[in-house]
């Protein structure tokens, strides 16, 4: 072997090899070595879709054969499905509770607001602790009973549906309370005005003025009819009948007819007495008077100048020209003060549904209908019934029977 062969077989042997391909080919399928990696760096396998929550709750009825419904079932909302029209909102704004009871509410949720914040606690939704303690701060201003009731329920309606607090332990409370109270306070309520009284104020009013014509018209359809205050000043002209058997009014609305399905009362002429006290007279005389003031439709009582002449109150109170039940109780104060009554401030337009129930229950009558009590109604039962009932039955009445049946000393 010659030098220039050795270097040439030194060169091929120290020349690299040539790089070999990770491919390797078999007949017509190409394989590709995959690269080795340690087990601990595997890519995470995803794991497997949790399965749809079933939407069960304890009032859940499942039918024979039903499968449990899941959130997959249930519906998906959108904006609309929550939106209302502006006509409906409006009409929301002027919904439920009449002004009065409103303004009761809104005034006794900021009282609650108010003391949750000095109290450092949350206003809404409330827990039950924080409304009981709430309720025994009320019991402990010695508030009567049935305001304290008032408030519970004003709160509580306030919260939201599902997180209303519990109301046992509050109204246990309540219940030991008002046995304390009642103790300790007799209510008063607004005396009872009696027929002899009525005649007195009617007496008062002076039937050549329109105040003297609504008063006694007043008087006398809130007597006939036992109305409520607010009953008398929501009626409408076309609401009032009149004919010479009697007055009939259609109640659109009362405190027993939450719905507003309405009622008819009926107030029968009174043939026995002077047409000065009669409900037919007196309602023919007001709507003759309305009638020469060009008033044909509308509320049937009216807010009057000290002229007489027709107070504009349609943009004074949000009733317009239907007047309050305040307005009508200064009214029929005003006219037992007139009739020099004694107590006349006491005396309210209640007493006037009172005494005329008082007068039916001792005639041996029934006032529930005519006062659109509820069938039954335990107030009537225990305030005129029972009242009458108890008086007839007087044990006194048979020494004073026996008193004029007793043969003379002579």
């Amino acid at each position: 072997m010659t030098d220039h062969q050795g270097l040439a077989g030194e060169s091929a042997m120290s020349a690299p090899e040539p790089t070999r391909t990770a491919t390797t080919t078999t007949e017509d399928t190409e394989v590709v070595e995959a690269e080795l990696v340690d087990d601990d760096l595997l890519p995470a396998i995803a794991p497997p879709p949790a399965a749809p929550r079933p939407l069960l709750d304890r009032h859940t009825i499942l039918h024979p054969g039903e499968l449990i419904p899941t959130e997959v079932d249930a519906p998906t909302y959108t904006h609309r499905d929550f939106e209302v029209s502006q006509a409906t909102s409006e009409r929301l704004k002027h919904k439920s509770a009449p002004a009065n009871t409103n303004r009761n509410y809104s005034s006794q949720r900021r009282n609650f607001a108010e003391w949750c914040e000095a109290m450092g606690r949350v206003t809404r939704p409330c827990t039950t602790a924080t409304y009981v303690e709430w309720v025994a701060s009320l019991i402990a201003r010695e508030m009567a009973p049935n305001t304290i009731r008032t408030y519970m329920s004003s709160v509580r309606t306030w919260m939201p549906e599902d997180q209303r607090p519990g109301t046992s332990e509050a109204r246990g409370m309540l219940a030991e309370y008002r046995k304390e109270w009642g103790k300790r306070n007799r209510v008063r309520k607004a005396p009872p005005i009696t027929e002899r009284m009525l005649r007195a104020m009617v007496d008062t009013c002076d039937l050549r003025t329109p105040a003297g014509l609504r008063d006694r018209c007043a008087l006398l359809v809130a007597r006939g009819a036992l109305n409520r205050r607010i009953e008398l000043a929501d009626l409408d002209i076309k609401d009032v009948d009149v004919e010479d058997a009697g007055v009939d009014l259609w109640i659109a609305y009362s405190k027993t007819d939450q719905e507003g399905k309405g009622e008819s009362t009926f107030i029968p002429a009174d043939p026995t007495g002077s047409p000065l006290y009669d409900p037919v007279s007196a309602v023919r005389d007001w709507l003759s008077c309305l009638h020469r003031m060009d008033i044909h439709e509308g509320p049937f009582v009216r807010a009057l100048t000290s002229t007489g002449r027709l107070q504009n109150r349609t943009a004074a109170t949000t009733r317009g020209d239907y007047v309050t039940g305040d307005a009508l109780n200064d009214w029929i104060r005003h006219r037992a003060y007139l009739a020099k009554l004694p107590n006349w401030h006491l005396i309210t337009s209640h007493g006037i549904r009172r005494g005329g129930a008082q007068q039916i229950a001792d005639a041996g009558g029934d006032p529930t209908q005519q006062g659109r009590w509820k069938p039954g109604s335990a107030t009537v039962k225990r305030e005129y019934l029972d009242r009458a009932q108890s008086r007839s039955q007087n044990p006194w009445h048979q020494v004073y029977v026996a008193r004029r049946n007793a043969p003379s000393a002579d």
